[in-house]
């Protein structure tokens, strides 16, 4: 019996397929919007937080990874091209665009 390979990532944490960055970043906006509200009870709120913080890791997860995968191709692309690109980190206060 051959086994089937799939690109999608699983979560560590249960066995699950992952879910993709796009979906975790809307529920946790969504979970963000709710707790603004203020309209939950307390335990709902301890709920939908912890829910959260799951969440913001998920995405964090998918940013660091996809950040290395940026960085490894400006390297080979850097290295095939007469180094014209270099890897640099990140600064979320640059005007760069």
């Amino acid at each position: 019996m051959s086994k089937k390979t799939t690109d999608t990532p699983i979560d560590a944490t249960n066995g699950a397929p992952a879910p993709d960055f796009e979906a975790s970043l809307a529920e946790l906006e969504a979970i963000v919007e709710k707790l603004e509200q203020g309209e939950l009870s307390l335990d709902d709120s301890l709920k939908q937080f912890e829910r959260g913080v799951q969440l913001t890791r998920v995405c964090q997860a998918a940013l660091t990874q996809a950040e290395q995968k940026v960085e490894i191709l400006l390297r080979k692309t850097g290295a095939s091209a007469g180094d014209e690109l270099e890897a640099a980190p990140f600064d979320p206060d640059s005007d760069e665009s």
